[in-house]
């Protein structure tokens, strides 16, 4: 399903504190974009924004997949992985993957065996999460991000306490699963974002 994102004059603000304004862009699936900027520039503001979670102070923000998508219908389209994202850590992966595809089922072919044994994980699926290590449990915000059936992937500092087997594993899942869909990357690490095909840059929307 080929989705296009679309903000026209966008602007968001927390009390009189604009983070920013002026914003019109689009995003089309096929494509990967990098957002970009110091920490503190809205980069996560922003993505929230992209999915749903937050609402604009002026300005739009439109989602199409074939006809309009209404915004609190948009989660059902996109797949998140970022720091502020809980996992449920009392359940085993086991446990938490199979209650995850629930909500968001995995894309054609996976079972949720065959997503840890790619992660890596074999040993751990019957371990509760909380006895994870903070890598492991990257592993595991990209893996209910990325696997999900969603034409969008939004990446908020996806290499978040991976080493570089694991950072090598997060290049493995954008080349194989993520061409044809749309993936924002919000990130000021050019290792995470590196293979993005264009930039956004938050600091662009900070001189009102």
């Amino acid at each position: 399903m080929a989705m296009t994102i679309a903000l026209n004059k966008a602007g968001k603000r927390f009390n009189r504190d604009w983070i920013f304004r002026n914003l019109s862009c689009r995003f089309e699936s096929g494509n990967s974009y990098a957002i970009i900027g110091a920490n503190g520039s809205g980069k996560s503001t922003f993505l929230q924004v992209i999915a749903g979670a937050l609402h604009l102070n002026e300005g739009s923000c439109s989602w199409t997949a074939g006809k309009p998508v209404p915004p609190e219908k948009i989660y059902r389209h996109i797949g998140c992985c970022a720091p502020y994202l809980e996992l449920i850590e009392e359940m085993t992966l086991l446990e938490f993957l199979d209650f995850h595809q629930q909500f968001k089922p995995f894309i054609a072919g996976f079972t949720t065996k065959k997503i840890i044994a790619e992660l890596g994980l074999q040993a751990a699926a019957h371990k509760r999460i909380q006895q994870f290590s903070s890598g492991m449990k990257q592993r595991v915000k990209l893996a209910q991000c990325i696997y999900s059936d969603t034409p969008v992937v939004l990446l908020d500092e996806p290499c978040t306490n991976l080493d570089r087997q694991g950072i090598d594993l997060y290049y493995t899942l954008i080349e194989q699963y993520c061409k044809d869909r749309l993936v924002l990357v919000g990130s000021n690490d050019e290792v995470e974002y590196q293979f993005c095909r264009e930039k956004l840059s938050m600091m662009d929307y900070k001189l009102f």
